[in-house]
């Protein structure tokens, strides 16, 4: 078993981990906080930062299946399946959301972090689970982008396939309002509507900002092995 595999088995063990920790074990009374119980609708699957450790386990396990059954050569004479999964979901997911979800995180949180992680949940969700949701998505999304090639899509698509992620969340926030009256993060109801709206306005400016980061960064690691797939392709 190369580095490479034991790599994509332990990122996704570790993810898939954190996921099963917070969902079975992490449980904040209402009468500590009202996020408490998750607001008794959906659980932890109001909050991005679930949603993104659910695609960082997906996607490293995506990874892990290609080591075994499909390749990871530059350029392959014919492309897996699963290779072009693993190839899709970095740029367009797994790497823009990470940062997206780890920059509006810990940003915030260093403003004032009763916006976004109260000091009452620190009883009941630990430390380690907070770096594995907030701090490692980046780490291994970056490891992940600086030892496997992959081509970037179209930057159309792209942006569209990362835009519509960032729409259905920010519809999702709105449908648990709706039920439950709450919004998902403190942030949200501090600002009034017009806040809001720059709010998500500017969430999606970044989003798709990180998105083209990304593509930047992928083309400066990966120029000589592009250009090579450039030519060969003429």
């Amino acid at each position: 078993m190369g580095v490479k595999t034991v790599f994509h088995l332990f990122a996704a063990l570790h993810f898939w981990l954190g996921c099963y920790y917070d969902w079975n074990y992490v449980k904040v009374p209402r009468d500590v906080h009202n996020m408490g119980e998750s607001f008794g609708f959906s659980g932890k699957l109001k909050f991005l930062t679930f949603w993104d450790a659910l695609l960082q386990g997906l996607f490293f396990t995506i990874c892990l299946l290609n080591d075994l059954i499909g390749t990871n050569d530059v350029a392959p004479k014919k492309t897996p399946i699963i290779r072009k999964i693993k190839d899709f979901l970095l740029p367009c997911l797994a790497l823009p959301v990470a940062l997206f979800v780890a920059i509006t995180f810990w940003g915030l949180y260093f403003i004032d972090r009763e916006l976004v992680f109260p000091r009452a949940l620190d009883a009941f969700f630990p430390t380690w689970l907070n770096h594995v949701m907030h701090t490692n998505i980046v780490l291994f999304a970056a490891i992940e982008l600086a030892t496997s090639f992959r081509r970037y899509p179209s930057r159309k698509l792209g942006i569209t396939v990362v835009a519509t992620w960032c729409l259905t969340y920010l519809l999702w926030v709105h449908v648990i309002n709706y039920h439950t009256g709450l919004w998902v993060y403190p942030i949200l109801e501090v600002l009034p509507w017009f806040g809001r709206i720059i709010f998500y306005v500017g969430s999606l400016v970044l989003q798709i900002s990180l998105y083209l980061a990304g593509e930047k960064l992928n083309n400066v690691i990966w120029r000589k092995q592009l250009a090579q797939k450039q030519r060969k392709s003429k």
